[in-house]
């Protein structure tokens, strides 16, 4: 071979062997053909699936039964990003399984059953960004870091519940973390230094249960954590408290305990702490518990912090909440605080105190709790929140609107006000409300009409979800009304809110709207209809799709249309929507179709009659009534020795012939004729079953006019159960006049059958022939 053929050979080799990998891939691993994601997740493998390329950015292989990673299974994926092998059963890593993952930027090894961690694995994944190690069983990180290649690592998340022991030199190589999460509730043995080496952590998320572990990690960071989360630790003590001290050196900006401990005895101590930080500015409390009343066994000795300013706490439960005190001890720090959620924590009352103590308070949300009408004006007594300008009372139990607003009027910077989720009903004709108000929520209050005791001054109303069934109030500032849930059968007016920007009246019962209803709102830009029920017509479509006074108009047909303009919404524009003729004329569409299948109905009734279609349907009934019915009935049922079917034509050779022999031979024969014992009334195609039936055998006479004959070949059918089983002998074939079987028509293909397989009778002109053949009959008819 020459060189060239050489190339073109091995060429066509590695291309063959490429297909071949992608091949196998795509059996192990169907979604992999030809993408750059490849999700094998869930799919109960026990191996990283053969013939991975370099063409794969992603690939999912969590949720498996893996157990093992071998130096080749990802050999050939160079530009892999994203490698998510979580949820396995991973005990063993070939030290150069990642080795050409240069480019890998996240790898998650989570919940596994990795018993230690090795450097070696990392070495060469410098574009690492995201590492997931926590779930595993490793106890340690090993006497060195297995981080010290990974300089581009920007979060980690380590630990398990038998992670017990960190060392100095473990993080080094890292320098900077956005977000590190240490799972280390069994954490007991730390080295201190052991995270020193890394200058800054942006958020910190640790589980720990030792107070001295905590407090040994605290101090190793006190300068380089921004957001410290602490989680499920217990703070039960005072003298635990103390190791906890150096906190108060610390720089965090933001502290988060979440499902924390706390008691009367560590909360004094704790707010000292705190208050300490110097540069602590949001404290968040998160599904934590406080064991005792408010009786603090010490007296809080903390100066007010100048730099927090922002409170949250959220799901705090207190077991005996109706015996906690009014929290005097606390009024002095609270008057630089701007920003305060107390949310889902069973408050009833905030004490008039504490309210006139918050003077610096803009944000106040006090959401889903128990405060009624009452414990709210005790709340939002004379001085309280001075500064407040968002107020949120939604979920509560408030049921006096006029006393809502009342309560609240004094408040004079209140710009926004959230009283959704509570259960006002009727409302009265006038309210009082603070003046500079703007924005109210009155959304899932049960209103069923709305009245003037609706601020005048408001920018944004939202009514949705309530009983409404019009909208006529006059707000002459207003810029954004949302009536979504609600009964209205048309748009408001838009004399009453001439400065309307946008609105939002889906899921309402809107059949249409003119174009000058729409057009009359001058200033609209947005109208948000769809969930409606508009009838979709080619005119109001292009009503829609032409009108210019409005950027963007919603109006859905449910599941089906958006009509939009300038048209873009949830995906399609309605220059793109090409209605059907039924959709452009539903009205005559519908109507043409209901008269042509009136018009079909009527065809079929003509057709039926003409070819008694009634009857048809009636004998196959019956015929399948016969199908089921046992093939022999029982001897007592038995009135005749045989039911003669024969062609009308052929009656002369019947009754003059054979019924004369047989029923006049010595013993005579009993025979059933349809002229003579079909019983009269009686429909003709249950004589003929019932006849078929109380005869101990069917005698056929079979010519030219039998095989013409349609009742004949009914009484075929009929009796097929006893004739075709070829084990018996209940059917007598008579052949009145030669007959081909290729002549007989196939409708009796059960005759060609019969023929072709039994012996039959036929009937002699010679009449010293006659004798053997009644002979011949007489002796079938006995057997």
């Amino acid at each position: 071979m020459t060189t060239q053929t050489w190339r073109v050979w091995a060429i066509y080799m590695a291309l063959a062997a490429n297909l071949s990998k992608e091949q196998v891939l795509k059996q192990a691993c169907p979604s992999c053909d030809a993408t750059q994601l490849c999700n094998c997740s869930s799919m109960g493998l026990d191996f990283v699936p053969p013939g991975l390329t370099g063409k794969i950015t992603t690939l999912d292989l969590a949720h498996n039964r893996i157990k093992h990673i071998r130096s080749q299974d990802l050999q050939q994926a160079l530009n892999l990003r994203v490698l998510l092998l979580q949820c396995n059963e991973i005990s063993s890593i070939d030290k150069d399984s990642f080795l050409s993952l240069g480019k890998l930027e996240l790898l998650d090894l989570s919940n596994n059953s990795l018993a230690h961690l090795s450097p070696v694995w990392f070495g060469h994944l410098f574009s690492l960004q995201h590492l997931h190690l926590q779930g595993n069983t490793y106890r340690d990180l090993g006497e060195s870091s297995p981080f010290s290649n990974l300089r581009n690592l920007s979060s980690l998340h380590l630990g398990n519940p038998w992670f017990s022991t960190m060392r100095q030199g473990n993080f080094e190589g890292i320098a900077f973390l956005d977000k590190l999460w240490i799972d280390g509730g069994n954490l007991s043995q730390y080295e201190p230094g052991s995270l020193k080496s890394i200058k800054q952590i942006n958020h910190m998320i640790i589980n720990l249960r030792s107070i001295t572990v905590f407090s040994a990690i605290v101090g190793d960071l006190l300068h380089s954590v921004i957001c410290l989360e602490v989680r499920k630790i217990a703070f039960s003590t005072p003298a635990e408290m103390q190791l906890l001290r150096v906190m108060s050196s610390s720089f965090a900006k933001k502290i988060s305990f979440k499902q924390v401990l706390l008691t009367d005895a560590t909360v004094p101590e704790m707010i000292s702490i705190l208050a300490d930080m110097p540069k602590l500015v949001e404290l968040e409390l998160i599904d934590c518990r406080l064991l005792g009343t408010g009786r603090w066994e010490i007296q809080i000795q903390a100066n007010q912090s100048q730099t927090v300013k922002v409170l949250t706490i959220e799901k705090l439960s207190i077991e005996q909440f109706y015996l906690f005190t009014d929290l005097r001890a606390v009024e002095g720090l609270l008057s630089l605080l701007t920003k305060v959620t107390v949310a889902n924590t069973k408050v009833f009352l905030v004490p008039c105190s504490i309210s006139q103590h918050l003077q610096s308070l803009e944000y106040l949300d006090l959401s889903s709790n128990l405060l009624g009408d009452q414990s709210l004006e005790h709340s939002a007594c004379q001085h309280a929140w001075p500064s407040l300008q968002t107020l949120n009372l939604s979920q509560n139990s408030l049921r006096d609107l006029e006393m809502t607003g009342k309560t609240l009027s004094h408040l004079r910077k209140l710009i926004l006000l959230d009283i959704s989720q509570n259960n006002f009903g009727e409302i009265p004709d006038v309210c009082k409300w603070p003046k500079p108000l703007k924005y109210l929520n009155l959304s899932s209050t049960q209103i069923p009409q709305l009245t003037t005791c609706i601020p005048p001054t408001l920018e944004v109303l939202d009514v949705s979800a309530n009983n409404l069934k019009e909208f006529g109030l006059h707000l002459p500032l207003l810029k954004e009304l949302y009536l979504a849930k609600n009964q209205l059968k048309t748009l408001p007016g838009a004399a009453p809110v001439p400065n309307l920007v946008a609105m939002t009246i889906s899921r309402n019962k809107l059949n249409s709207f003119s174009r000058e209803e729409l057009e009359s709102f001058k200033k609209m830009e947005l109208l948000d209809a769809s969930d409606n029920n508009f009838i979709c017509s080619c005119e109001f479509l292009s009503f829609i799709h032409h009108q210019a006074r409005i950027a963007q108009v919603l109006v859905g047909w449910p599941d089906k249309y958006i009509c939009d303009s300038p048209l873009a919404v949830r995906g399609a524009q309605v220059g793109a929507v090409h209605l059907s003729l039924l959709e452009c004329h539903r009205t005559l569409v519908v109507s043409l179709i209901c008269a042509l299948v009136f018009l079909v109905i009527l065809l079929l009734v003509a057709v039926g009659y003409k070819y008694h279609a009634i009857w048809y349907l009636r004998m196959t009934w019956a015929w399948l009534q016969a199908k089921r019915k046992p093939k022999r009935a029982p001897s007592k049922d038995i009135c005749y020795d045989a039911f003669v079917s024969y062609s009308e034509n052929d009656s002369d050779w019947v009754e003059n012939v054979m019924v004369q022999e047989l029923e006049q031979a010595c013993p005579p024969f009993r025979l059933c004729l349809h002229k003579r014992d079909f019983v009269p009334g009686k429909w003709i195609v249950d004589n003929i079953i019932d006849s078929i039936e109380k005869s101990h055998k069917t005698l056929f006479v079979l010519s030219e006019h039998f095989v013409q004959s349609e009742w004949c070949k009914y009484e075929l059918d009929f009796s097929h159960f006893r004739l075709f089983d070829e084990n018996n002998d209940a059917a007598i074939l008579i052949l009145l006049e030669p007959i081909q079987s290729k002549a007989i028509p196939k409708r009796f293909c059960k005759l060609r059958k019969i023929m072709n397989t039994k012996t039959y009778l036929e009937w002699p002109l010679e009449e010293e022939q006659q004798e053997m053949f009644w002979f011949n009959l007489k002796i079938a008819l006995k057997s």
